[in-house]
């Protein structure tokens, strides 16, 4: 069975950091994209942060919105098969519940899309203070 475990939430005041980890389980690694996405009460689910690896071209494409782009980085340890979301100089925008998410070998354009993610984990919650 697919799995996400999804961590390392919590509540830190703007300017701050936190470090996301998703360990991911169940199937083959480098088939994936792993992606990183949040949800603000009364707001839709949007793509933060996703990762296409393919260990056998040695190509990684990565995707960020903009608003997170320069703050966050998303990186792999494929040997652990867990993703990160390293979050610097957090705002109170960031505030979310936010999950992560495989799917299957997702082209670029794709990356973004939570609909193209068939396994999700539970929410960790990040709660950036004023």
């Amino acid at each position: 069975d697919v799995q996400l475990q999804a961590s390392g939430g919590g509540l830190v005041q703007a300017g701050g950091s936190l470090r996301l980890s998703c360990a991911a389980s169940g199937f083959r690694w480098d088939d994936y994209s792993i992606g990183w996405f949040r949800q603000a009460p009364e707001k839709e689910r949007e793509g933060v942060s996703c990762i296409n690896l393919n260990d056998r071209r040695g190509d990684v494409t990565s995707y960020y919105r903009d608003s997170v782009k320069g703050r966050f980085t998303i990186s792999s340890d494929n040997a652990k098969n867990t993703v990160y979301l390293q979050m610097n100089s957090l705002k109170p925008e960031d505030t979310a519940v936010y999950y992560c998410a495989a799917g299957f070998n997702l082209i670029l354009s794709s990356l973004s899309n939570p609909v193209h993610y068939a396994y999700w984990g539970q929410g960790t919650q990040v709660t950036v203070s004023s």
